[in-house]
């Protein structure tokens, strides 16, 4: 399979990966959007996230992990804006 070297191909992939970690793992996202933890309790699974959505990707593109950065914020954090958190 060809590596990633397009902006929505690379986005698309983020966005999947994140889905998947907020997917799997709730209990954490909630537990850590209301006491402000949730990189800390996802750290494991976003490392591994990110290091398969840099395996995905043309070594070139996206050297600063942009889209997959987005798709963190974008999925992980404003889907759950709902919860009660100091954070906002």
């Amino acid at each position: 399979m060809a590596l990633i070297k397009d902006a929505e191909a690379a986005a698309r992939l983020a966005r999947t990966i994140i889905s998947d970690i907020a997917l799997y793992n709730r209990d954490k996202v909630s537990e850590g959007i209301r006491k402000d933890t949730v990189f800390d309790l996802l750290s494991k699974e976003l490392k591994e996230g990110l290091d398969l959505y840099r395996t995905k990707l043309d070594p070139s593109f996206d050297k600063k992990n942009k889209y997959f950065n987005i798709a963190v914020v974008d999925i992980l954090i404003k889907r759950y804006g709902k919860i009660e958190s100091k954070i906002w």
